[in-house]
């Protein structure tokens, strides 16, 4: 009896976790927030995420990282929450909290008891409403933001690869430069600069809220209309950059001294904008070659040749055309000149022969249980329908972005390795120990 009991629970769980349809109501409010709202009773909490579609690409060259300061900014209450109070309200009431930004986006989001679900949607809608922004919360994050640059990236080993090679592979699009910013645009943004950026950026017109939990749907519009409705739309239009990044036509290939102990080796690729039918085809390229110990790259380099210490080709997927970075560290003894080669090889391959028929299968696996695993929880649901309906305007990609990795065929993963690893579209960057 036990048995078939553990039977029974398994193939119900397993069923599940196969990919269960996600349901959920959206609607836009009068002053254009987009609000979408998914029930889920299966454990008492709810997830409170909202969503600006403004991140590092949206700033002005001469003031970047605004976006990045805001995350912290937001955090330093309104005209109802004391300054610093904002997480200690969510902890004292048993939640969590935290955000995030991204070249394309900023994300706040609060898990709390669902018993607690009104109090989130006053928090996120106080901070839209009229946050504190004054001189001293600016002072006061100039100073964590312009540290964070010099903990995370200016003193961090290969803290400041990502910066190199952004700033070589894009000429005039404004991902050339990173998320974190300059040190210097951050310290003398003057007040009114922060306040501009606030008032294009973060207003409901720009935002989605996703709601997630433990929710009863006509209860929740009826608390969402208390706390957004009346909140006024933006009054200026909303800049998007529209830059366009010139195909490159001779390769780049330079030399970066930093203080690190190892060698490193950065080819950087085009990669198309996130949702067309080359990404999914590049995505997938990706992790045949890096994808694991079973992966192309790593049996070849680290396994078989051992020229290579870590090997990885990773997706930059971004609103706009991305990077396709393929990083290695050499071996210990290894000329760097020797890795390269051997990455350079294994990009050939791959632009010459179809991949098999048992490997095309391993990556569709591969890709369907990580879509299926990165919808697991009431959080990240809420992440992937603000963000599914941020860039595409369609949340309901949330139950169909599988089919498009499953449509990928073993023609379309060696076309776009013909297309887009050429090597004149490539910038290539050693990244050597200062010693050297």
């Amino acid at each position: 009896m036990l048995l078939s009991l553990m039977l029974l629970m398994l193939v119900a769980f397993t069923s599940r976790g196969q990919g269960i349809r996600i349901d959920f109501t959206e609607y836009t409010l009068d002053n254009g927030l987009h609000v979408i709202l998914h029930q889920d009773n299966s454990t008492p909490n709810v997830v409170v995420n909202i969503m600006y579609h403004v991140g590092a690409k949206n700033e002005n060259p001469e003031r970047t990282g605004f976006a990045h300061f805001f995350e912290h900014l937001m955090f330093e209450g309104s005209e109802n929450i004391g300054r610093g109070e904002f997480a200690e309200i969510v902890e004292k009431a048993g939640g969590t909290l935290n955000a995030g930004t991204s070249f394309d986006y900023t994300l706040y989001y609060v898990m709390l008891p669902s018993n607690q679900l009104e109090l989130g949607l006053w928090l996120e809608s106080e901070r839209l409403l009229h946050p504190r922004i004054d001189s001293i919360g600016i002072a006061t994050q100039k100073s964590v933001v312009t540290e964070e640059m010099k903990q995370t990236r200016d003193n961090q080993p290969y803290g400041r690869l990502m910066h190199e090679t952004l700033k070589r592979a894009y000429s005039v699009h404004p991902y050339r430069s990173d998320i974190i910013g300059k040190d210097e645009h951050i310290r003398t943004a003057t007040e009114e600069d922060i306040k501009n950026f606030h008032d294009m950026f973060y207003v409901p017109n720009n935002a989605v809220l996703v709601v997630s939990g433990d929710i009863e749907i006509g209860k929740t519009k009826e608390l969402v209309a208390n706390y957004f409705a009346d909140i006024p739309r933006g009054r200026q239009p909303i800049y998007r950059p529209n830059v366009v990044e010139p195909r490159r036509t001779v390769e780049v290939r330079d030399t970066v001294y930093d203080n690190i102990q190892l060698p490193a080796i950065i080819h950087a690729y085009p990669l198309p904008a996130q949702g067309t039918k080359d990404y999914y085809a590049m995505e997938m390229l990706s992790t045949l070659l890096s994808g694991g110990q079973s992966s192309r790259m790593y049996r070849k380099l680290v396994d078989q040749d051992q020229t290579a210490l870590a090997i990885q080709a990773i997706p930059l997927g971004l609103e706009d055309p991305g990077l396709k970075i393929v990083f290695g560290l050499p071996n210990m003894g290894v000329d760097p000149e020797v890795l390269e080669q051997g990455i350079i090889a294994e990009l050939e391959r791959v632009k010459s022969e179809l991949i098999s028929e048992q490997e095309l299968q391993k990556l569709k696996n591969q890709f369907e249980n990580r879509l299926v695993n990165s919808n697991t929880t009431i959080a990240s649901r809420a992440t992937s329908l603000a963000n599914y309906h941020t860039f595409f305007g369609d949340a309901g990609r949330i139950n169909t972005e599988r089919n498009n990795y499953l449509a990928v065929t073993r023609e379309d993963i060696r076309r776009v390795a013909q297309e887009y690893m050429k090597e004149e579209y490539r910038v290539v960057l050693y990244y050597m120990p200062k010693a050297e």
